[in-house]
């Protein structure tokens, strides 16, 4: 396999959507330089049955790495999932049957395979499952591999710290999580992990390992999460059911991106499409000189729905989401109604009167008969943003005002 050494390629590769590299960003630019394949993964858990574009920014890495001729591997903690991963979590993650995990992980490689090409006969990308390792480990083993880490180092993890203060439980097996993923780093003797940098106490922990079972350094690639730079807020969680799935259909794809928040524009083109960054940085002066956040924000749309779904689907999708707005531009005759963000949507819609009831309120959005802009909502995905026109059954349509 021929490995490239392109400067500007690496570089790309070492900036674009990073966060941190470990040990040291020289010390992967000279491994990256030395003309030898090196072996790379990313690992998710199949905690939902979607990929969202907060996953797709370590893909996009993944695919760099593969282009300049590395070998990579794309990981389903479908056994790490039955425990849950506690990063970043004040409370205990639900855990998941193996029946659950099965039935979520089943369009898993399909919905990647829109970023890397699974069919390269070249340069073969790998899918694994990690129960291929964890489930035959033993007892012993597990006691094993937690000698390798004191308690101290642990509860030093700000979520577990902030647990102990609040005296909320803490459970044992939770303790089990970074270990078992560290640990596929020595099953797959990889060279290097990428992962957002809410994983790095985990990626960290397979370069512990790494150094104790093989005697060897590991890269530890951590990403940028998608996070609203005002509020912090991320904007991609399976765990609070909000984000842009890879498998949404076109047209609630290119809504959802366009109710992201402006200030998180810049940072889903670095993250999440593969403009060039110059491209880029001429959007971001654009922006700076006044240009409309809306126009930006529909070539984002635009570019994100057309790496999914193709550019005529993408071109279908805009035309849909302006012929929205065309029709808000001529909804004088709806009355509007003053909202305040972040407003519970239920308690909302029971305040107009035209239902009697949060239960009847709840029935309506699972028949389907609450839509926003003429497209279909549920209560967990509904997000409320001003000129919104909000139907209620066939008779009752209301134009949002936030205040």
């Amino acid at each position: 396999m021929t490995i490239s050494t392109d400067d500007a390629l690496i570089e790309e590769l070492l900036d674009r959507s990073v966060a941190t590299i470990y040990p040291t960003k020289q010390t992967l630019r000279n491994a990256l330089k030395n003309g030898k394949q090196l072996t790379f993964y990313v690992g998710i858990d199949p905690t939902a049955d979607y990929v969202h574009l907060g996953h797709s920014t370590n893909y996009l890495v993944l695919e760099r790495l593969h282009k300049l001729g590395h070998k990579i591997i794309v990981l389903v903690g479908d056994f790490t999932a039955m425990i849950g991963d506690p990063s970043d979590k004040t409370s205990m993650r639900v855990q998941l049957t193996k029946e659950q995990v099965q039935e979520n992980l089943k369009t898993f490689k399909q919905q990647i395979g829109k970023i890397l090409d699974f069919d390269n006969k070249d340069n073969p990308i790998e899918f694994r499952f990690n129960s291929q390792w964890l489930a035959d480990l033993t007892f012993q083993d597990s006691v094993e591999l937690a000698s390798n880490f004191t308690v101290q180092q642990m509860i030093e993890r700000d979520a577990f710290e902030k647990r102990l203060r609040d005296n909320k439980p803490l459970f044992v097996h939770e303790f089990f999580y970074p270990l078992m993923q560290g640990y596929d780093s020595v099953a797959m003797d990889v060279d290097g992990e990428i992962g957002g940098t809410d994983q790095t106490f985990n990626m960290l922990a397979g370069r512990t390992l790494l150094k104790r079972y093989k005697e060897k350094e590991k890269f530890v690639i951590a990403t940028t999460l998608l996070e609203n730079p005002v509020t912090g807020e991320k904007l991609m969680s399976k765990s609070l059911g909000t984000g842009v799935g890879l498998n949404e259909p076109p047209n609630e794809m290119f809504i959802k991106i366009m109710r992201l928040p402006d200030e998180g524009i810049i940072q889903c083109f670095i993250d999440c499409t593969r403009l060039s960054m110059d491209a880029i940085a001429e959007l971001k002066k654009e922006l700076a000189d006044g240009k409309n956040p809306r126009d930006v924000k529909l070539r984002l749309a635009h570019t994100v729905t057309a790496m999914y779904h193709g550019s005529d689907l993408a071109n279908e999708a805009q035309d849909n989401w302006i012929s929205q707005i065309s029709n808000k531009e001529t909804s004088s005759d709806y009355p509007e109604i003053h909202v305040e963000m972040g407003a519970d949507v239920i308690d909302t819609i029971l305040a107009l009167g035209v239902v009697d009831s949060k239960g009847k309120i709840r029935r309506l959005f699972q028949e389907g008969a609450i839509r926003l802009n003429d497209q279909k909502v549920t209560h967990d995905t509904i997000t409320l943003t001003d000129a919104d026109i909000l139907s209620i059954g066939k008779k009752h349509k209301f134009v949002i005002r936030l205040v």
